[in-house]
């Protein structure tokens, strides 16, 4: 299976030279009290609470053709239910469920069909989101560049892939399914995502005025990138998205796909100084490694924490709409269980503070919440209580 690749730390924005987005208006409404895990219209809401995605199966599954039948089955959401998770989010990809030439697959469709019926039998909501194209990979590892917010023919195609998705899931009940526009964008420019969002609003809005969508911020939903997120005012069938994997050192220590800091095989602290004894760790690395190094070794704590994500929570408060945090966690293969552990409490205490639905990544793969038996491991508990 491969690993999901993925650096969303506000370090890893400043590493890029990403601080914020330029040339773009920020549309606002007046703010009231409203509970933001909940959004409600004329009766209508849609519960999220905490949630889990179920990632490498109908996404970033290199060997789908063989295993996708039995990877994962009811049991699984079965068990997700069990453990408490009040939704799924389910990343889905283009390649799974359309060729080229946009003729359907019908065993990607019935399994996309499963899930939302799986989901909803165990009285739990369900995100659909549009994860890889074959036009954008978050991390671009398609065979090509990335080319969708660059291409006419690309962007008709991005659509096409929605408006035919949404012919099979329309007839879902609007509080208990929500459509994900896309995965972690990258558009050059936050005017470039901001067009391309109230083109895909439009559209889907043509056929369900009621849908819930989920909207992510530019720059791989990155919370800093909300200062120029700009969302149709009127429209209160949203909810924003980012996406918390802050600090880098610690939530992908050792990851083997982070080449940012994998380097650095030394001990790492949470809360307080990342790295303390600078001198000796930082011996025998290259220069290139200590300057990625002095970027990532921050001091940290909860309050810090809370800080890095306080622009998204002041938007999504101006415009009255949710604030969703659509995957976080912390890769468990090398780092010490208790600075893990430490770190899950403060951002789950900061959710719960703020109220922001979640959804943790991920269920089985990378990051699970499971042990090799499918057995629930220590983190359910921590992340439903």
């Amino acid at each position: 299976m491969r690993t999901r690749i993925i650096l969303l730390s506000l370090s890893i924005m400043t590493s890029f030279g990403i601080t914020s987005c330029n040339n773009t208006t920020q549309n606002s409404t007046t703010n009231t009290d409203q509970e933001v895990t909940t959004v409600t219209n004329d009766s209508s809401s849609f519960d999220l609470s905490n949630g889990v995605n179920v990632s490498h199966w109908l996404s970033q599954n290199g060997n789908f053709k063989e295993n996708r039948l039995t990877m994962i089955t009811k049991k699984d959401f079965d068990s997700i239910a069990a453990m408490g998770f009040k939704h799924v989010r389910l990343p889905i990809d283009e390649e799974q469920l359309y060729d080229e030439n946009m003729n359907r697959d019908a065993e990607g469709f019935q399994l996309l069909t499963n899930a939302i019926q799986w989901t909803l039998e165990n009285n739990m909501n369900i995100i659909i989101d549009l994860h890889i194209l074959r036009s954008y990979h978050f991390n671009s590892e398609n065979a090509k560049p990335n080319y969708l917010f660059e291409s006419d023919t690309a962007k008709a195609q991005f659509l096409s892939i929605w408006l035919d998705l949404q012919k099979e899931l329309k007839k879902y009940p609007n509080d208990r399914v929500a459509y994900e526009i896309l995965n972690e964008p990258a558009a050059p420019t936050c005017q470039a995502w901001n067009e391309f969002v109230a083109k895909y609003i439009e559209t889907i809005r043509k056929e369900e005025p009621n849908r819930f969508l989920v909207i992510g911020s530019n720059y791989w939903q990155t919370p800093d990138a909300f200062r120029e997120l700009s969302v149709p005012a009127n429209d209160k069938k949203l909810i924003l998205s980012f996406h918390y994997y802050h600090p880098a050192l610690i939530t992908h220590y050792l990851a083997p796909w982070n080449q940012e800091t994998n380097f650095y095989h030394g001990k790492v602290n949470y809360p307080g100084q990342i790295i303390e004894d600078t001198t000796t760790a930082y011996a025998g690395l290259t220069e290139d490694q200590k300057a990625k190094l002095r970027i990532h070794n921050i001091y940290v704590t909860a309050t810090e924490l809370e800080q890095s994500i306080q622009v998204a929570i002041n938007v999504a408060d101006s415009l009255h709409l949710a604030l969703y945090c659509g995957e976080f966690g912390v890769y468990p293969q090398y780092i010490d269980k208790e600075i893990r552990l430490r770190w899950y409490t403060d951002v789950v205490d900061i959710f719960r503070k703020h109220n922001i639905a979640n959804a943790h990544w991920c269920y089985k793969g990378d990051f699970p919440v499971v042990k090799e038996d499918g057995s629930a491991n220590e983190l359910p508990a921590l992340l439903t209580k």
